[in-house]
């Protein structure tokens, strides 16, 4: 059969749409490959933010020597960025064979194998509320110990600057079941640690007519055997309730870190950003979230320059920062996405103006995240070590439960088993500690 070679840019719920598609392929007989023995390159791309769509449009240039010459590899691709500008770039470039939406996954397989007997295929999504999964469990990954399982599908809340309902369609629950199978199936391949995903977990059942929303879920997969660790995201203000901390609080094996997007310090921005919550509301959602869980690790999300932004609605975001003092920010300046209402808005802000607002918040959140990490030398920590780390010959890396990226002198070969660390060194992106047990070992 046909060597194939699958490259996964942007979120997790690509990384896990790309692990079921290498696993549906290699159960249908074809061989993953490097990409230069490939007669199939798949990418599965992000259209969510600006960066990321240019890194495989400046990719695709590449293969015209290989296609003018042997016609081989073809390129196929899949997820968020096929459904945004997926037509446009199979006419630009004649060896994009294929083109599939997120919410068509179930139909690449036999789409692939049509496209390599000389189709051109397209595949994207036709209705933003029907979903063709993949039915397969993904059991070849990168990493054996642990997987992601999304539980949801796209989203209704039509933020202002994000195009995720447009290209990933409308919010839809998995059925609970078919998630905890798909969990059951893959802690008996090996895994340790699960991460449920979606746009907003904390809106998962919703949409059910029946009462079972995610605090259920959560309770549900922590009842799991052979479950280690549990983590989720993103959580969405709004619908993260009591409930999902009061679970989260009585599980030791459900993680003690969350995402929670505050996107804006400022009540006037958020109402632009058409986000469904004001500061006020954001603030009591921190408070419960910090009195059910002492040790969480709270993280955001926050976009500077959005248009419109004053000096003083910037000010409100900086503010918003020293008093939440999250662990982390992934922090943006605002970048239009075509097609959503903020694209249009006027008052747009100049480059400069939005870059030089981000730096100083990354500079203020930079001292609040050592501030933090520092605070952890000398305490001792449970880990599943990941594997080798990054950078760095003779170092492994794992988490803590606050989902601090730790870094450590170790074996490779300890990876997928849990290990007791102390933090003798901190930065304000990681943990360096010393090993000082592994499990499994004398």
């Amino acid at each position: 059969m046909f060597g194939f070679c699958i490259k996964v840019y942007g979120c997790q719920m690509n990384v896990y749409d790309g692990d079921k598609i290498r696993t549906a392929m290699i159960l249908k007989g074809w061989r993953e490959v490097p990409e230069i023995d490939a007669d199939v390159v798949v990418y599965v791309g992000c259209s969510i933010r600006e960066k990321a769509e240019h890194k495989i449009w400046s990719e695709m240039g590449r293969y015209r020597p290989a296609w003018e010459g042997k016609k081989s590899p073809i390129v196929c691709l899949v997820g968020c960025m096929a459904q945004n500008v997926g037509r446009d770039m199979m006419k630009r470039f004649p060896w994009i064979r294929m083109i599939a939406g997120p919410r068509s996954i179930g139909f690449i397989p036999d789409g692939l194998i049509r496209a390599v007997s000389g189709e051109r295929v397209d595949l994207l999504d036709a209705d933003a509320r029907e979903f063709n999964d993949l039915d397969v469990v993904p059991i070849k990954r990168d990493n054996p110990w642990k997987a992601y399982v999304t539980i949801a599908h796209g989203c209704d809340y039509f933020c202002t600057y994000c195009i995720v309902p447009y290209v990933r369609g409308r919010f839809m629950s998995r059925d609970s079941g078919e998630i905890l199978e798909e969990i059951r199936a893959l802690v008996d391949d090996g895994v340790r640690e699960i991460s449920l995903l979606g746009q907003n977990v904390d809106t998962y059942g919703a949409d059910f007519d029946r009462p079972y929303r995610f605090a259920d879920l959560l309770r549900d997969v922590a009842e799991t055997d052979g479950v280690d660790l549990i983590r989720f995201m993103t959580s969405y203000p709004k619908d993260l309730t009591a409930d999902v901390v009061s679970v989260m609080a009585e599980y030791p094996k459900i993680c003690p870190g969350i995402n929670l997007p505050i996107q804006s310090g400022s009540d006037r921005i958020l109402k632009s950003m058409n986000r469904h919550y004001s500061l006020a509301e954001y603030t009591e959602t921190v408070r419960i979230i910090r009195e059910g869980l002492p040790e969480v690790g709270l993280t955001s999300d926050l976009i500077v320059g959005f248009p419109g932004e004053t000096e003083e609605d910037f000010m409100a975001s900086m503010e918003a920062v020293r008093r939440f003092r999250f662990d982390l920010v992934h922090t943006a300046a605002y970048s239009p996405r075509a097609g959503t209402p903020a694209a249009k808005m006027e008052d747009q802000l100049p480059e400069e103006e939005k870059f030089r607002r981000l730096s100083e918040i990354n500079r203020l959140q930079s001292s609040i995240a050592m501030e933090i990490n520092e605070a952890t030398v000398g305490r001792r920590y449970r880990i599943l070590i990941d594997g080798p780390a990054p950078k760095g010959d003779g170092l492994v890396q794992g988490r803590t439960m606050t989902d601090k990226v730790v870094i450590c002198p170790g074996e490779a070969s300890w990876a997928g088993r849990f290990a007791e660390v102390e933090i003798v060194r901190a930065e304000n992106w990681c943990l360096h500690g010393e090993i000082s047990e592994v499990e499994g070992l004398s």
